[in-house]
């Protein structure tokens, strides 16, 4: 199976991270006595993020280092320059020395930006760091501080582990602002059903992501499959792979009302020729001007999408399970990619929690609604039996209609464990399990009379997982949740007699969260109580921390994370708002600064 590696989809250069090493501008002694040593920390730290960074196309991160050190604002300017000229997307400064603050600082003010003061006694490093972490308050430019807890001697050019953890949590950070800066999200259709979340906000995406909004009718996908403006040849490639790895499941629809064998193959043609179209809407296909379709052939440049759905399409066209279902799965006919971002219901919000995942962990993420909190007591009454371990204070029931990547089914593995993995690590035989633990079931015509398939399956359980939401709430702007947890296994009885209370047809993840005691973390019933939506994101991992890094670059406060605080990493101007009551002090900081790229820059 081909795997690709390195495809760009969308336009424009890779991200690349800035490393700035700055220097005493002193002459006559004092500078010329540094060079050498500053040149090698910026070095060391390039090739760190070289060597433990890759973008979600599975290509290597590539580091920019500064021609020259930068001894005052000419070199800062040079350096500034280089950057904009090799696109560079965010910048870390490192030094073991003094410098002047405010001379040598980046003063992109969209720039994600991190400083490394080198903790050695032979040179101020760590006072440099405090000076210009200051002078970044000053004027409004949030930076993040690194400072090593250890002293190291000044002919050191390790990076200890603490500046390790530190740097990447930045870089991924970063990089992922780099990544939506431009790009593109694709509404595909209008509002489902009145769900708030694909009520698509503009303003939100580019004040705070810098992207832009691109809106097509649905009756876009029914003009290309009435003039037939798809990949003919693709598509008979993908109709045969159907027809080999993706079996259908049981049709639960009353006799008189299941469609015939030949209406379910010509639906079957009609989803999968949907998934090419969609996927040609967001990043463009040059077979398309083969044929003569020069226009359609560019695409929306969409770093993701949603698709209304219903009512308007499904009431008499089959659904966009499948569709979705495969363009966030890690592979498809064509073999072994990197995964879309597709929303159901066309919630651009969730599509916001599901591209920052992808961004900060390259793996593919879970649309899910957040469907039901089951208690003990609840469990019992109904099966019989009691939730035990892990389990014992109550589950969440996380089922969306068939628009889970497949790669949620946990048929992946790590260490001999469950997984989701970035698709460059996905072996071919992992890619035939998740596809074997899937059925594609008949879906229920009283939800979709129009027809179509829902994949189902069963998520693994012992994985570590991220449940993630944005919300919009007015006076706020955008507000994000968050809640580290796991996929949990439930006896098979259990497991069926709650899964045939709701929907059997469609895939289901059992998610217990790790709970603290306190605030919304008391109880699982609590967080499924502060739960902001019907839907969120579930990314593979225990990631939050990333996120919440992300986040405050984006000044995106969080209400709500069960992230322990040791591993909270926020710019040093976070902790002006105050140092007791971390979640207040977020929602100040945001407020203050504003959305990165909004009008309302706060000083």
């Amino acid at each position: 199976m081909e795997r690709h590696v390195g495809v760009r989809r969308l336009k424009g250069s890779l991200p690349k991270i800035g490393i700035r090493p700055t220097i005493d501008g002193r002459e006559k002694g004092v500078r010329e006595s540094l060079e050498e040593q500053t040149m090698k920390l910026a070095g060391a730290c390039a090739d760190f993020l070289s060597n433990n960074l890759r973008h979600p196309n599975g290509s290597r991160v590539e580091c920019v280092i500064a021609d020259t050190t930068i001894g005052g604002v000419a070199q800062a300017a040079e350096c500034a320059e280089k950057f904009e000229r090799e696109k560079v997307g965010l910048s870390i400064t490192v030094t073991p020395c003094w410098c002047y603050s405010s001379e040598v600082m980046d003063v992109n003010p969209y720039m994600p930006k991190a400083i490394w003061g080198f903790n050695g006694t032979e040179r101020p490093g760590a006072v440099f760091l405090a000076a210009v972490l200051a002078a970044h308050d000053q004027k409004g430019l949030p930076a993040f501080g690194i400072y090593g807890k250890d002293v190291q001697d000044a002919s050191d050019t390790t990076i200890p582990e603490d500046v390790k953890d530190k740097l990447l949590k930045f870089a991924r950070a970063g990089l992922a602002v780099a990544w939506m800066r431009g790009k593109s999200y694709l509404s595909i259709g209008s509002v489902s059903m009145g769900i708030a979340g694909s009520i698509l906000k503009d303003d939100y995406f580019q004040n705070y992501l810098g992207m832009r909004t691109e809106y097509v009718d649905m009756s876009e996908i029914s003009r290309r499959l009435k003039e037939n403006i798809f990949d003919r040849e693709e598509f008979e490639k993908a109709l045969n792979w159907v027809k080999r790895y993706c079996k259908e499941g049981m049709d639960v629809n009353p006799p008189e009302k299941q469609k015939t064998r030949a209406e379910k193959d010509a639906e079957w043609e009609i989803v999968i020729k949907m998934t090419m179209i969609c996927r040609d809407l967001m990043i463009g296909n040059p077979k398309l001007k083969e044929l003569g379709f020069g226009e359609e052939s560019l695409g929306h440049d969409a770093i993701a999408a949603g698709f209304q759905g219903q009512r308007n399409w499904t009431d008499f066209m089959p659904n966009g399970d499948f569709m979705e279902s495969i363009l966030n799965s890690s592979f498809d006919w064509n073999g072994i990619r990197q995964s879309f971002i597709f929303a159901t219901e066309n919630d651009s919000l969730n599509a916001m929690a599901m591209l920052f995942g992808h961004l900060l962990t390259q793996t593919s993420q879970i649309f899910a609604d957040v469907r039901t909190y089951w208690s003990p007591e609840a469990v019992k009454r109904v099966t019989g039996k009691e939730l035990t371990g892990i389990t014992k204070n109550g589950i969440i029931h996380l089922i969306n209609s068939g628009s889970a990547t497949l790669d949620g089914t946990g048929q992946q593995e790590q260490d001999g464990k469950p997984a989701l993995k970035p698709f460059w690590e996905i072996t071919e035989e992992e890619v035939k399990k998740c596809l074997s633990a899937t059925r594609w079931c008949p879906v229920i015509r009283e939800y979709f009379p129009g027809g179509g398939f829902s994949s189902n399956f069963l998520t693994r359980g012992g994985m570590p997982v991220t449940m993630s939401r944005i919300n919009i709430v007015k006076g706020l702007g955008l507000v994000l949740q968050l809640a580290e947890g796991w996929t949990v296994d439930l006896d098979p009885e259990i497991h069926a007699i709650l899964d045939d209370r709701t929907n059997n047809t469609w895939p289901t993840t059992w998610f217990v969260p790790r709970l603290t005691g306190e605030g919304a973390f008391k109880s699982v019933y609590d967080v499924m109580n502060n739960w902001g939506a019907n839907h969120a994101a579930v990314c593979y991992g225990h990631v939050g921390a990333d996120f919440i890094t992300l986040a405050s670059i984006l000044r995106m406060p969080v209400n709500m994370h069960n992230v322990s605080e040791e591993k909270i990493f926020r710019p040093s101007a976070w902790s002006s708002f105050g140092t007791m009551d971390l979640e207040g002090a977020d929602f100040r900081a945001c407020r203050i600064y504003g959305p990165l790229y909004g009008t309302n820059r706060g000083i």
